[in-house]
């Protein structure tokens, strides 16, 4: 139903059961660290409802991947810095066990996209989808959340694939549809509600960020996650080892959450656009504008996202201007590999 109605797959169960338990295990421990989000909205600073934190991944160790298409640690600084809303936090490396699940889970994605007709600005330099970096999400209790928005584009370019891993506690995952203004008058947006268990994993292909924008929404009550830790857990001591196994039951009520990512190389941070405030600029879709008859949306801004500063006080320098994707030197293109091995692209791109 998942696969019918949006442009997503979802798994209900995609690691080996172990590996989920220990990996959820990291990652709640290495949530005691993370940090929330500050910035402006709505006249006043506010803090994110969930704390969040920014990993990049050791390229060297994944084979046929490197060269030119390696970005700095500066970059992959600035990377860290944009997408904690402007924060100090430096970008983390994968721990083990998420550079075991991603491996696997790059997988799973390729096959998926195997399946797909591809868009003519998806990344056109590599035939597999690999993940170099992830943002991580931890949502405490039932009402902890983030409100509807898609992701921004600025490092992903457009038409990006997501693997979005969910662990411990299910919550309610949101897609709410973003029509044109041409259909405005000829029907109503949609709105979709995927259960996302733990161990699912949710794969939000193009044009997902371009139709939808999703949300974790607050609810009133939650199922408690319960499990048996593992012999290796940072939360199992060396004396409850020798108790009776029971004693190894846990309950949790947060959800962790993995967003597996490719930042593209024509996209990395020192090619992207400065405002006049100094600040590298956001890349947004124009979810609303005019598609074509194949439902494609070509058209996305460059825009000045300094108003979400907490010191500018929503104060920016408006700056705002329509990308250009081959007069700024982005790509390859699935277009143009389209067109130079003589493809025809499908007239119906959905």
């Amino acid at each position: 139903m998942v696969a019918k109605h949006t442009a997503c797959t979802l798994y209900p169960q995609v690691l080996p059961p172990e590996l989920a338990i220990r990996l959820f295990e990291t990652m709640l421990n290495e949530a005691e660290k993370w940090d929330r989000n500050r910035f402006w909205l709505f006249e006043r600073a506010v803090e994110s409802p969930h704390k969040s934190s920014f990993y990049v991944r050791d390229m060297s160790i994944v084979a046929g991947y490197g060269g030119e298409d390696d970005i700095s640690d500066l970059e992959w600084k600035e990377a860290a810095h944009y997408w904690t809303q402007f924060g100090a936090a430096d970008p983390n490396p994968f721990p083990k066990l998420m550079e075991e699940a991603c491996m696997l889970l790059e997988d799973v994605v390729n096959v998926e996209m195997r399946k797909r007709k591809q868009f003519d600005l998806e990344w056109g330099g590599n035939r597999r989808w690999i993940a170099n970096v992830a943002a991580s999400n931890c949502y405490e209790g039932a009402k902890e959340n983030v409100g509807f928005h898609s992701d921004g584009l600025t490092y992903l370019g457009p038409y990006p694939t997501i693997a979005s891993l969910s662990l411990g506690v299910s919550r309610i995952f949101r897609l709410r549809e973003v029509i044109s203004k041409s259909e405005e008058a000829l029907r109503k947006p949609r709105s979709f509600n995927i259960p996302l268990a733990h161990n699912s994993l949710l794969i939000m292909h193009p044009p997902t960020q371009e139709v939808f924008k999703h949300a974790i929404i607050p609810q009133t009550v939650i199922d408690t996650f319960r499990y048996r830790a593992s012999p290796n857990s940072p939360f199992t001591t060396s004396a409850s080892l020798n108790d009776d196994p029971d004693s190894q039951l846990r309950s949790s009520t947060c959800r962790i959450n993995i967003t597996f990512r490719f930042f593209r190389p024509d996209y990395r941070p020192s090619t992207i656009p400065r405002c006049k405030c100094g600040e590298a600029t956001i890349l947004r879709p124009d979810m609303r504008g005019k598609r074509d008859k194949g439902g494609r949306l070509d058209r996305y801004w460059w825009a000045c996202q300094a108003g979400k500063k907490v010191e500018n006080e929503g104060k920016d320098c408006g700056m705002w201007k329509e990308m250009d994707a081959r007069a700024e030197g982005r790509g390859p293109f699935m277009g143009d590999l389209a067109m130079k091995e003589g493809v025809t692209r499908p007239a119906d791109n959905t």
